[in-house]
């Protein structure tokens, strides 16, 4: 069973942070964090049954979190959708408390038995971006852009983390360029979808379909592919 955020491993997560550095995502920096917390091991392992491992993930679900609620607060009222999702991925990485724990995340989930994880953490991250901004596509379109927003997450984590620009100002420019490249893409998806020659291929994928129908109370502001800049 997955460890989920509570009070007692946010306790534990915010614990483990100050040895992480040192430590990375280890069970000596899991150890320190159940002493810090006042928290017996066992009970420690009890909650989060992987250890540092557990709390990995829980540290990359509570940036999630924080970028949903900054997003809901924000007004993006007047932006192109394209810049939306740029605004998006500057906030998931401003939203993050521990630039260090990251890189150390990075190489945790690099290892060949947990890098399924990590890619679903990467995925979800990218899912929680399109439904925050109100995504309600349900079929092919569902996979597209949670896969591009993917691949974009990914390398803007890694220009980031080596980026010693004022501000990241870098990082920035960097999520522009890759949001256009993701412009790119949809343009030629969209050539794909109207040539006759690749047409039927089209319309096969247009037959997949979300794994879970959105509310139908959510925003219906977001078309099944991302807005071509004119």
């Amino acid at each position: 069973m997955s460890a989920t955020l509570t009070p007692e491993t946010e306790a534990l997560l915010d614990a483990i942070l100050p040895h992480v550095a040192f430590d990375g995502w280890s069970s000596d920096a899991f150890t320190a964090a159940a002493r810090d917390a006042g928290m017996s091991l066992d009970h420690a392992h009890a909650i989060c049954p992987r250890g540092a491992t557990d709390l990995a993930i829980l540290f990359h679900r509570r940036g999630d979190s924080a970028m949903v609620s900054a997003l809901q607060t924000a007004d993006l009222d007047g932006m192109r959708f394209r810049d939306k999702v740029a605004y998006a991925v500057r906030t998931r990485l401003d939203v993050i408390t521990d630039k260090e724990a990251v890189r150390r995340g990075m190489t945790l989930f690099a290892l060949p038995h947990l890098a399924p994880e990590g890619s679903k953490l990467i995925w979800d991250t990218a899912d929680a971006i399109w439904t925050a901004l109100g995504d309600r596509s349900d079929d092919v379109n569902w996979y597209t852009k949670r896969a591009t927003l993917s691949a974009v997450w990914g390398s803007v984590v890694l220009f980031w983390l080596g980026d010693n620009s004022p501000a990241t100002a870098n990082t920035t420019a960097f999520i522009d360029r890759r949001i256009d490249n993701v412009m790119q893409f949809e343009k030629v998806k969209s050539a794909v979808a109207k040539n006759p020659l690749t047409k039927p291929f089209a319309q096969a994928l247009g037959a997949l379909t979300a794994p879970i129908k959105p509310p139908s109370d959510r925003p219906r502001d977001v078309p099944g592919k991302w807005d071509l800049p004119s």
